[in-house]
């Protein structure tokens, strides 16, 4: 027996119980569909791809103690279930069912007697998870001048743009962009030469290099709109073919877009209407059916996406969404038959508020990306011509004026945070 001894505490006479300091870890995370646990014991559970079914030892002595733990906390989507193999557990026999699904759970039991069992010493989860930092960069790629481009520009944590970099990939307009994994971006999707919807991506560092074009998944559109969501993953949604769809394509934290999801909502395109709202769910808003709406649908945090709701504010499309004040978020600008400056606020909770009057050039096409954390910037687009122009947003979703652009003027781009 390995352990801490300590004093003879909860153990018939002779039986020198091991401390809860000494407990023997497992070495290897379990990922099966089952486990059957030494007394002594500490587990690592990872329910990741499967419910875990844990077999108790078939005798126990007095002061018996294993420890299990929700390794990557996803017990709320395969949980565990404990078999206490014809011992009693919480004082019932084992035709009871015990089960534990709560994400960030850990599980202390101890054996008592025969009566009792096995009963918890804690089953608590930890209900708060370590927060990565809030982006500080941002980065404007692609878009359309008199011809597709793919150069890009970064935004520093201070709001400020800078001069083109030579782009990388597939020159296109219109793709769509969005934060994953915390502090990296990609763009994906699209329209080329002679707007040819492309399903290609191109990852980007958290030190803001664009990668080479990546296969893409999913069918190939433009004018679709992407969001974070879950912290550290995103989703692409709604855009164009050859018409107006409503399928979307979630993406992991590692950048991985995966395959096509029967959409839910009106089928529309929309350039830039998708943006995270609440730290861990969007909102895609707005956009073109046969005329502009002011409808959205909600993404929940496990990147499922809600029926329409009724919009408020005025019906437009192609406009730029962002989010700002590290919670919140904003849509503006746009065109409704002429285009507008006018702004609506998202709160916390994903309610869009009423239309406010527009500061700045009025436009469409352009895009928007948070930066610093909690602020966020509108830039480029198209009013009378194509323009370099950004207005910064504070961190109370105040829009202000134009500020002179840096970089190559034009339209139908993209945006994305990266970087802590």
């Amino acid at each position: 027996m390995s352990g801490i001894v300590q004093s003879n505490i909860l153990r018939s006479s002779g039986v020198i119980a091991v401390s809860a300091a000494g407990l023997n870890w497992n070495s290897t995370i379990i990922t099966g569909s089952t486990l059957t646990a030494v007394a002594g014991n500490g587990y690592w559970i990872n329910t990741t791809s499967n419910t875990c079914t844990i077999t108790l030892p078939s005798s126990a002595e007095k002061g018996d103690q294993i420890v299990f733990i929700d390794y990557l906390r996803t017990w709320g989507t395969n949980k565990i279930i404990i078999d206490p193999n014809g011992l009693n557990y919480q004082g019932n026999d084992d035709s009871y069912t015990i089960e534990y699904n709560t994400d960030g759970q850990s599980l202390n039991i101890v054996y008592s007697d025969a009566t009792k069992g096995w009963l918890p010493l804690d089953d608590d989860a930890s209900a708060l998870e370590p927060t990565a930092p809030a982006t500080q960069n941002g980065i404007f790629g692609y878009g359309y001048t008199s011809t597709w481009v793919s150069m890009t520009n970064l935004v520093n944590s201070s709001g400020v743009v800078a001069s083109d970099v030579t782009g990388v990939g597939t020159i296109r307009e219109s793709p769509s962009a969005l934060n994953y994994g915390g502090d990296k971006g990609i763009f994906a999707y699209g329209g080329s030469t002679g707007d040819n919807a492309i399903s290609i991506s191109n990852l980007v560092s958290n030190s803001g290099v664009v990668a080479t074009d990546v296969t893409g998944v999913g069918t190939a559109r433009y004018y679709s709109g992407g969001a974070g969501y879950g912290t550290d993953k995103g989703i692409f949604a709604f855009g164009k073919t050859s018409g107006n769809v409503s399928m979307s394509n979630l993406v992991s934290n590692s950048g991985v877009v995966s395959t096509d999801t029967t959409g839910v909502g009106s089928a529309r395109r929309m350039n830039n209407g998708g943006v995270s709202y609440g730290t861990d769910k969007a909102i895609f808003g707005y956009g073109y059916v046969s005329g502009a709406v002011s409808l959205t649908n909600l993404v929940s945090s496990s990147g499922v996406v809600a029926t329409d709701t009724t919009g408020v504010g005025t019906a437009r499309f192609y406009l730029a969404a962002t989010e700002y004040g590290g919670d919140k978020a904003i849509f503006g600008y746009g065109d409704n038959g002429s285009k507008v400056s006018m702004t609506n606020l998202v709160n916390n909770s994903g309610v869009v508020a009423s239309d406010v009057t527009g500061v700045g050039t009025v436009r469409s096409y352009l895009a928007a990306v948070r930066y610093g954390s909690d602020k966020a910037i509108f830039g480029y687009g198209i009013g009378g011509s194509n323009v370099s122009l950004t207005n910064l947003v504070s961190n109370v979703g105040v829009v202000a004026t134009d500020t002179s652009g840096v970089g190559t003027s034009r339209r139908t781009l993209n945006a994305a945070a990266y970087g802590y």
